[in-house]
C-alpha cells in the first residue's frame, strides 16, 4: 500500500500540472518546432520532464521520511544535478564538452560518492573482481553510455515514456521483493510521473520531455541497473529473485537504446560523420519509413524489449556467457531483418511513384488542355455575340 500511495501521489501530481505546464509553454513559446531531422507536423510545447521530475521529487518529500536520507541522498543528488543539465541545455543548447562535463559531474557523485558501482565481472569473459580504478572507470563508462543512449531515442511520440515505463516497473518490483526500499521508492515516484507523462505524450503529443526529461530518466534508469547489478550479486545462492546473469538482465532492461545508440554510431562512423552527429538513421526512423505511425512504433518497440526480458527471466538461471551472445546474437538478426525490409519497402515505394518528369508531363498536358477549352470557351462568344 505504501509504494502504491507513493505511485498515485506522483501520478496525480504530474497529472494536474501538465496542462498547466503546457499552457505556460505555449504562451511563452517553450515549444519544439519541425522541421530539419524533427519528425512531428505542428510546433510541441517541450522540456515536459519539468513535469514527472517535479512530481517525483514531491512525492518523494511526502514519503521519504521512513528511510534514512544518506541511503539515497547522493543518487538524488546525482539525479538533480543532471536534471539542470538537461534544463540548460533545452533552454540554451550546450556545446558536446560542457554537456558531457555536467553529466560526469552527475556520474561521479553516484559512483564514487554514492560508491554505487560494478565491482566485479563475476566470470564474465573470464574477468571477476575489479581494482578500485577499473571499477570507477567502466562504471562511469556504463552509467554515461546508458544515460545518452536513453537519450538519443526520445525522437518519437510515446517512444522513449514506453521503454522508461517498463524498465521503472520491472526495477521497482524487483526491489520491492528484495527489501530495498529506497530504491523501489524512487523506481515508483519516478513510474508514477512518468505514466502520466505519457498521456499527453503519446501520438499526437501535446508535450515533448526534452533533453530536461531524458537526460534525467536516463541517468535515474542508468543508476537503478547499476544498483541492481551489485545488490543482485549481494544475494546468496538460490534467493529469490536472483539473477545468475547479472549482466545479461543489467543489458535487457535498456536494450533498444543501447542498440539503436550502437547502431547509429557505427552506421555514423562508418560514412565518415561523427557519431554524435545528428541525422535519421535510428531505428524508430526506419520502422516510420515502412508506413507505421507513432503510436505502433511504440508499442511495436516497447514490445520488443519486454520480449527480451522475458527471455532473461525465462533463463535467469543460466550465465552471462550464454546469455549476453544469445540477445546480442537476437537483435543483431532483427536489426539487420529490419534494414532489408525497410530497403525493399522503400524501392517499391519509389518504384510505384510517378517519376517527375513524367509528373510535369501530364500536368503540362493538362494545362495544354485546359488552355483548349478557355480558347474554344472564348471562340464560342465570340461567335454567339
Amino acid at each position: 500500500m505504501f509504494y502504491i500511495l507513493a505511485f498515485l501521489s506522483s501520478f496525480a501530481t504530474a497529472f494536474l500540472f501538465f496542462p498547466v505546464l503546457i499552457q505556460l509553454f505555449t504562451k511563452y513559446k517553450l515549444s519544439d518546432s519541425p522541421g530539419g531531422r524533427k519528425i512531428h507536423q505542428h510546433v510541441v510545447p517541450s522540456m515536459g520532464g519539468i513535469g514527472f521530475f517535479m512530481a517525483a521529487t514531491i512525492s518523494l518529500g511526502i514519503w521519504i521520511w521512513q528511510f534514512s536520507l544518506p541511503d539515497i541522498r547522493y543518487v538524488y543528488g546525482g539525479i538533480l544535478l543532471m536534471f539542470f543539465v538537461g534544463l540548460r541545455d533545452d533552454f540554451v543548447e550546450l556545446r558536446a564538452s560542457k554537456k558531457l562535463l555536467g553529466q560526469l559531474i552527475s556520474v561521479l557523485l553516484v559512483v564514487v560518492v554514492a560508491d554505487i558501482r560494478v565491482r566485479s565481472f563475476h566470470g564474465f569473459l573470464g574477468i571477476h573482481d575489479l581494482n578500485l580504478f577499473a571499477s570507477y572507470s567502466f562504471s562511469t563508462l556504463v552509467l554515461l553510455a546508458l544515460t545518452n543512449g536513453f537519450n538519443l531515442i526520445d525522437g518519437l511520440d510515446g517512444l522513449a515514456g514506453t521503454i522508461a515505463l517498463i524498465s521503472l516497473s520491472l526495477l521497482g518490483a524487483w526491489f520491492y521483493l528484495q527489501g530495498v526500499e529506497s530504491y523501489a521508492l524512487i523506481s515508483f515516484t519516478f513510474l508514477g510521473g512518468v505514466l502520466a507523462f505519457l498521456i499527453f505524450n503519446w501520438h499526437p503529443a501535446k508535450i515533448f520531455m526534452g533533453d530536461t526529461g531524458s537526460l534525467t530518466l536516463g541517468f535515474t534508469l542508468g543508476t537503478l541497473i547499476i544498483a541492481f547489478m551489485e545488490i543482485n550479486e549481494g544475494l546468496p545462492e538460490g534467493a529469490f529473485m536472483k539473477f545468475e546473469p547479472t549482466f545479461g538482465m543489467s543489458v535487457a532492461l535498456m536494450i533498444y537504446p543501447l542498440y539503436d545508440m550502437a547502431r547509429v554510431f557505427v552506421r555514423r562512423i562508418s560514412q565518415g560523420k561523427g557519431p554524435m552527429s545528428p541525422d535519421k538513421s535510428h531505428v524508430h526512423h526506419f520502422l516510420m519509413r515502412m508506413g507505421l505511425k507513432h503510436n505502433r512504433v511504440a508499442l511495436l518497440l516497447g514490445f520488443l524489449q519486454f520480449a527480451i526480458i522475458l527471455l532473461v527471466f525465462i533463463l535467469k538461471d543460466f550465465s552471462d556467457n550464454l546469455l549476453i551472445p544469445l540477445i546480442s546474437g537476437i537483435v543483431f538478426v532483427l536489426g539487420w531483418r529490419l534494414d532489408q525490409i525497410t530497403v525493399k519497402y522503400v524501392k517499391k515505394k519509389v518504384n510505384l511513384s510517378p517519376r517527375v518528369l513524367e509528373t510535369r508531363k501530364k500536368g503540362s498536358k493538362k494545362k495544354t488542355k485546359a488552355t483548349v477549352d478557355r480558347e474554344g470557351l472564348k471562340d464560342s462568344t465570340i461567335n454567339l455575340n
